[in-house]
């Protein structure tokens, strides 16, 4: 067997490899550019890209591609072979410098948002340097960043690029003024992954799983998740393959797959990587959902990475683990030194003020239709954007901004005049499971994420967000007389400003409604209140100051993420429609006229008999199949009216207004219908033979 350090990484163009096939001044010079996240020398690119091509083709490879991730959410790939023609009728492999660096599609059939037209079809592919080219499916995939003839960004990728460079920038100020000279901050991601895995066979006879990726039907079965045994519980053996083929392809990826589980509802699992620089953790992350579909498939299974595939139990999400890292020292530890704690308290203090004042953001950040469905419940936090630091950390603050001493463990006197526990203990608080956004001992972990996002929209939110925190930092605390007194003014006067967003307690409760509004917080409860927040005039002018997103590009986004969600509810609804038209429908008609034919029968035989319990079961099913006739016709109504040439946020408003609230009363009938008729007679898997049959 292959050992585990020959294994990992070996399809991938890695540090070591090279250093292996790079010439020594070529490879010092494109590890400064991927160090310093520098800007690439041309100079470079051809000897790169001729040393790329002849260790892929020692591996079997024919094609190149420029990878990249599109304003779909997913990837996008065009192959292109590694061959030239020479005279004599022959070819050679060849790959150029400027193939590497540069390569062009056609930008007007991904999602623009108005950024492109089909007249104005030209897109760049840019190679990204700090994303280690890889081999996938025998083709060498090198991770580009997607732009416009006129550079705006068409992508996920580049505005994350341009945002991690933000906070580098304004915490390389702070830093410096802790006496610390550093070149580069990076911002460090794990991103946890939960799906479902059901049995191919089933899922092929539920349309709504493969048209939509969940169910849109589907009584509760007697059993669920409420004794917690799937929770931790054996793998089933069918699944370990599954989990150690998964392994072994994301090790040759160098993708660090670390923890594997089971999650708590039935048929849920869960995957963890260790933490890496975020723009890797989200090439990494993508490439993980397209291997668990793969690799599902052949295992005979399915990977469904919808928020709530499956409705009364857990939905999927995505874990966000977030922090900072200055050669290689984790800003969001508190350290050994009072100095250091002092540097942790102010990087903490400027994460806070960034999730107080860009609420928003992160909402926006994680809004889709599908992660409505899962928002607010059974272990997904709710759309109240809020902070846990836990106990012990929360003290501490208020003993800051009371003057207090701290009554904890080891007092001592901080650099800034402060009697104040100097190193935080990673992890001496609880979990809270219900915390959009929780301290974890060294990270903030935001559990907002539905399962199948994209994690650069919420990392260019928290990249974004704090470097304008720190930014202010760096204008007050570079101009002051004296550093200290500043630093613990400053300090003081945003916990004092921004401890609303703390809140420790159970983020479901009615009570914490009210409270939240109370506190100024905001409520926007679907992706439809959430998404118009991006165009506000400050979130413009924010991403504007940091050179991130531009109006137009931030518009772009906006236009998408509304028609992206009018899409994918009119798609569920036509599902729908033709599930209960063409296979629920019939399914109880004909039960009703087997039932009657039933009762007659007995009747016919002997007077003396009871039909009581057919004729029951009879009026049951005749006034389900009434509910479901009716509940159809109104669904019907609702998709035919939807408003054709309204803008995109009116319509919006009517498929959640309109559409949505139809769909769930059609659900309803069919639901009780699947309660009461033969298991036979029920068109397609239920609940049950999903959920407990891998």
């Amino acid at each position: 067997m292959e050992s585990m350090e020959a294994l990992f990484g070996s399809n991938v163009f890695n540090d070591a490899v090279m250093q292996q096939h790079l010439p020594k001044d070529i490879y010092k010079a494109l590890k400064k550019t991927i160090d310093d996240g520098r800007h690439l020398d041309p100079a470079i690119a051809g000897a790169v890209a001729h040393a790329m091509k002849e260790w892929a083709i020692g591996k079997g490879v024919t094609h190149y591609t420029h990878w990249f991730q599109p304003l779909s959410g997913i990837t996008a790939e065009k192959h292109e072979a590694f061959i030239t023609p020479v005279e004599g009728g022959r070819v050679i492999e060849s790959f150029s410098g400027s193939e590497l660096v540069r390569g062009e599609s056609d930008a007007s059939s991904f999602p623009s948002g108005g950024l492109r037209s089909t007249f104005e079809a030209r897109g760049y592919t840019a190679w990204d340097p700090t994303s280690y080219a890889f081999i996938k499916d025998g083709v060498l995939c090198i991770p580009t960043a997607f732009c416009s003839y006129g550079s705006e960004a068409l992508d996920k990728k580049t505005p994350l690029l341009r945002s991690m460079e933000a906070l580098s920038r304004q915490a390389v100020r702070v830093l410096k003024l802790f006496g610390r000279e550093v070149r580069r901050v990076i911002p460090t991601v794990g991103p946890e992954q939960e799906y479902f895995l059901v049995d191919k066979q089933a899922w092929m006879r539920r349309k709504d799983l493969i048209f939509t990726g969940r169910t849109l039907f589907g009584a509760r079965p007697p059993k669920g998740q409420e004794l917690d045994d799937h929770y931790y519980g054996a793998i089933k053996p069918r699944v370990q393959a599954f989990m150690t083929e998964l392994d072994r392809e994301l090790w040759k990826l160098g993708i660090l797959a670390k923890t594997e589980h089971n999650e708590v509802a039935p048929a849920q699992h869960e995957m963890a990587p260790v933490y890496t620089i975020v723009n890797l953790a989200a090439d990494h992350n993508q490439l993980t959902m397209e291997m668990m579909k793969k690799i599902a498939d052949r295992h005979g299974l399915v990977c469904l990475l919808a928020e709530k595939p499956f409705a009364g139990v857990n939905g999927s999400g995505k874990h966000n683990n977030w922090s900072m890292t200055a050669n290689g020292d984790n800003l969001l530890e508190p350290g050994d030194s009072p100095y250091d704690s002092a540097q942790f308290l102010l990087f903490l203090v400027a994460v806070i003020k960034a999730v107080d004042e860009h609420q928003d953001l992160l909402r926006v950040s994680v809004a889709t239709a599908g992660n409505d469905h899962r928002l607010g419940a059974n272990e997904a936090p709710p759309a109240i954007i809020s902070m846990f630091l836990g106990d012990e950390l929360t003290a501490i603050l208020q003993a800051i901004e009371t003057g207090a001493a701290y009554e904890g463990h080891e007092v001592q006197e901080m650099a800034i005049g402060v009697h104040v526990l100097p190193k935080f203990p990673k992890d001496n608080t609880d979990r809270n499971r219900t915390s959009p956004f929780a301290f974890t001992g060294n990270k903030f972990e935001f559990r907002s994420l539905g399962a199948s996002a994209s994690i650069a929209d919420c990392n260019v939110v928290i990249n974004t967000s704090v470097a304008e925190s720190l930014r202010q930092y760096a204008d007050v605390l570079e101009t002051a007389d004296d550093f200290n007194t500043a630093l613990h003014d400053l300090i003081v006067r945003e916990i004092r400003a921004h401890k609303r967003i703390i809140f420790n307690g159970n983020g479901y409760s009615a009570a914490w409604v009210q409270e939240a509004k109370q506190r100024g917080l905001l409520n926007l409860p679907t992706a439809v209140d959430a998404i118009p927040c991006l165009i506000a005039p400050e979130n413009v002018a924010l991403f504007e100051r940091h050179k991130v997103l531009s109006e137009a590009e931030l518009r772009a986004r906006y236009e998408i993420q509304l028609e992206v969600y009018c899409k994918e509810t009119g798609i569920e609804a036509e599902t729908m429609l033709s599930m209960a038209r063409r296979e629920i429908l019939p399914a109880v008609l004909k039960a009703v006229g087997d039932m009657a034919r039933s009762a007659k029968a007995v009747k016919d035989y002997s007077p003396v008999f009871s039909t009581l319990p057919q004729e029951k079961l009879l009026a049951r099913m005749t006034l389900g199949a009434g509910r479901l006739s009716d509940g159809i016709d109104s669904l019907n109504s609702a998709v035919i009216s939807i408003p054709q040439a309204a803008d995109a946020l009116h319509k919006a408003r009517y498929m959640r207004d309109t559409v949505l609230p139809a769909m769930e009363t059609l659900r309803a009938a069919a639901d009780e219908l699947e309660t009461v008729m033969d298991a036979h007679d029920w068109p397609f898997p239920t609940y049950a033979e999903l959920l407990f049959n891998v």
